[in-house]
């Protein structure tokens, strides 16, 4: 589930405690990465973010004087 979020196996390996990166490879090979959709919303003041990182969104730019925050579906 780590490396579904991440999409980072060095940072997975050291989480398992993995010495070799191919022992963690082994379990990576059962993520499907199909389904990778998100809701995407924008916040344009401090309140409105303020309820997507409460409501389990995460920040990913900004564009144009608004915030594009994106939560998986």
């Amino acid at each position: 589930m780590e490396y579904h979020k991440t999409k980072d196996i060095l940072h997975v390996q050291q989480r398992l405690g993995h010495r070799n990166v191919l022992s963690t490879m082994l379990y990576t090979q059962l993520v499907n990465f199909e389904s990778d959709d998100y809701h995407v919303k924008t916040a344009q003041s401090l309140k409105e973010d303020e309820e997507l990182i409460t409501a389990g969104f995460e920040y990913i730019t900004e564009r144009d004087g608004a915030k594009l925050c994106r939560k998986r579906k």
